[in-house]
């Protein structure tokens, strides 16, 4: 296993224009940075601003540096209060990572993953009592007989940071299914201490209906307790056929989750060819994969009946075409960078970059790609107590990045 410890400054860029992505350089205020055509050749968005937000530019001089590399597929990133990173590998290994790049053995007490495909150790956060309880979350592909799906899973982490303890399963996504795509997972405690847990719908032409299937899991994001217990005031609770665990349905695979300052919840959801999508799901409503989406089929052809509104299902507040393919994402609420606060930072793994988008109310008004000189598919994002932003990127050989201003 590859431990290599870096704390080398890759490049420093003076973003008075992001550079080196679609001609982001040449782009003049206003226009957008997506000059594409796009996939959906023929679809319109739902309203203004929707897609294709007007390019915006950082005039901070800003560096990324590679902190640590020799990481497996990294996949989840998450804030110790001591300013170190847990971070997960999605072989099955969480590891302690600090500011300074020292990289720790794999954590021990973690069940079993089922690491095929898009499967694995995936997300990890720390509980809203992580100061007095050392409560860790996190998902990943379980093994079942038959198959495999989607659990969540909280533990002590020692004192010492070697172990965890008292581990206990408190979701399990059903049902299960012997396949290897499409398991979400991203995971936020909201400011009520609720458990937001997104997940995917399996890809699988069988499994795409029952994203609108309240009596599955699949496709759908999903709100608990913290011990895994479901709230009582959860859209479904009490009704026929429907599972109480189920905030929203109609996703295809919601690979980021954060939590807004008004303390509302946002998902980034990947898209075909074309249709990643920002959404701020609210209770009991439904958006609408896999009857409506933009973009296309992989094959080129529609999606379904090929239409992307229909009445009692909901549009994304934001969507790309041709893609980004969205991992994690951040609201930024640091000092470095006091122009940010509020913005959302979205992780763009085909496109390798990180994505500022600058938000009005429930609307996009403005788009920037950063770090896009790293090469790397980015992962996750998150911000760390002095503002400056740092981001895991899946790769053989991943690497923690830390993005800050030059002074």
């Amino acid at each position: 296993m590859r431990l290599l410890v870096l704390a080398v400054s890759v490049a420093a860029v003076a973003l008075a224009a992001a550079c080196g992505a679609n001609g982001q350089d040449a782009a003049r205020p206003g226009d957008p940075l997506e000059n594409r055509a796009a996939n959906g050749a023929n679809q319109q968005p739902a309203f203004a601003g929707q897609t294709r937000a007007p390019g915006v530019r950082t005039v901070t001089a800003m560096a990324h540096t590679v902190v640590a590399s020799g990481l497996e597929e990294p996949w989840g990133l998450a804030l110790l209060p001591d300013g170190r990173w847990l971070v997960t590998e999605r072989p099955g290994r969480l590891r302690i990572i600090t500011p300074q790049g020292a990289v720790g053995e794999p954590i021990a007490g973690l069940p079993a993953v089922d690491p095929r495909g898009q499967g694995g150790l995936l997300d990890v956060v720390i509980g809203p009592g992580f100061g007095q309880d050392r409560m860790i979350y996190w998902s990943y592909a379980e093994p079942r007989d038959g198959g495999n799906g989607t659990a969540v899973a909280r533990g002590r982490l020692s004192d010492d940071g070697v172990r965890v303890e008292s581990v206990q399963v408190i979701f399990h996504a059903m049902p299960t299914y012997d396949g290897v795509l499409h398991y979400g997972s991203s995971l936020a405690f909201a400011r009520d201490g609720k458990l937001f847990i997104t997940l995917g719908e399996r890809s699988d032409a069988p499994m795409r209906p029952q994203a609108q299937d309240l009596g599955s899991h699949m496709g759908k994001t999903i709100r608990i307790n913290a011990d895994g217990s479901v709230p009582a005031d959860n859209p479904f609770v009490g009704r026929a056929g429907a599972l109480p665990e189920i905030w929203s349905s109609g996703h295809r695979n919601v690979q980021g989750v954060a939590i807004a300052p008004d303390g509302a919840v946002w998902t980034m959801e990947h898209g075909t060819r074309g249709g990643d999508e920002l959404n701020r799901p609210e209770a009991g409503k439904n958006y609408g994969w896999p009857v409506i989406a933009y973009g296309v089929e992989y094959s080129g052809g529609p999606i379904n009946e090929g239409v992307t509104a229909r009445d009692g299902m909901e549009q994304p507040v934001y969507y790309w075409d041709p893609v980004i393919a969205p991992g994690g994402m951040a609201f930024y609420d640091g000092a470095m960078f006091p122009g940010w606060r509020g913005n959302l930072l979205v992780a763009g793994l085909k496109e390798k970059h990180i994505a500022r988008l600058v938000l009005e109310g429930n609307r996009v008004v403005g788009e920037e790609r950063l770090m896009t000189d790293l090469g790397e598919r980015v992962r996750d994002v998150a911000v760390a107590a002095d503002g400056a932003v740092w981001a895991i990127t899946d790769e053989p050989d991943g690497k923690l990045v830390r993005l800050a201003a030059v002074n």
